[in-house]
């Protein structure tokens, strides 16, 4: 498939008009827009900028693609750092918003979003929960989500959630997977750092065996955002 890219200046602002976009669509369309949030540094201006637009944040669902196995006041959490930045700052209904509970045994967090997720699938008629957009980063290693170089999760084909052991942190993570992320009517990834450009090219052409070129929509839209102001 071939992917969208926009090359902005204007990094956050452009990206959180891109959400904001697929919101209104996804509501006129369905009534509901299901958002998963990345974590890392890269998101956390998108989201404050996202904050201030007007959505009918009453009808948006919000999960996370992946978490630290921290509580949600630690620093390191993905949550934490989604709400100081956007989740707090607006009216969205607390049942709206599916944390991962990185304070669990990894492996029973993974289990339990597993099954939330599931719940949700279900009612909707669904075989697997379909995001109708799915926000990703990317590291330098060409990880995404906490889908690592080397890890199990990344032949992962039947799990939706799982517990990610990662050597270089010596810790597990608890990560969506590649079915899961693959099932979203859109997936954007946001880099705001031009010194990634070789590994984003080497992720467009699939040269590179980085974890990140395996994300692609099985029916859906593949989009990049890539800030050029640094």
């Amino acid at each position: 498939m071939n992917a969208e890219i926009i090359r902005t200046p204007s990094f956050a602002a452009d990206a959180a008009r891109h959400i904001a976009d697929a919101a209104r669509e996804a509501i006129g369309a369905r009534g509901l827009f299901r958002l998963s949030l990345c974590g890392g540094n890269t998101p956390r201006a998108v989201y404050a900028e996202l904050a201030k637009l007007g959505l009918e944040w009453e009808k948006v669902q919000i999960t996370f693609g992946d978490e630290r196995c921290v509580p949600p006041d630690d620093v390191q959490s993905n949550y934490r750092m989604a709400k100081d930045a956007l989740l707090g700052l607006v009216p969205i209904p607390e049942g709206n918003v599916f944390r991962m509970r990185g304070e669990l045994e990894p492996a029973a967090a993974a289990e339990e979003y597993e099954r939330k997720l599931a719940a949700v699938a279900d009612r909707m008629g669904e075989t697997r929960y379909i995001h109708d957009l799915l926000l990703l980063g990317m590291g330098d290693d060409g990880h995404t989500a906490s889908l690592f170089p080397g890890t199990a999760a990344l032949a992962e084909t039947a799990r939706n959630v799982v517990a990610n052991y990662v050597p270089k942190f010596d810790s597990y993570r608890i990560t969506f997977t590649f079915p899961l992320i693959n099932a979203a009517r859109q997936v954007c990834f946001l880099v705001n750092d031009p010194k990634k450009e070789p590994i984003v090219q080497a992720v467009l052409e699939k040269s590179g065996g980085y974890p990140s070129e395996q994300v692609a929509p099985e029916s859906g839209r593949l989009v990049w955002i890539l800030g050029t102001g640094k």
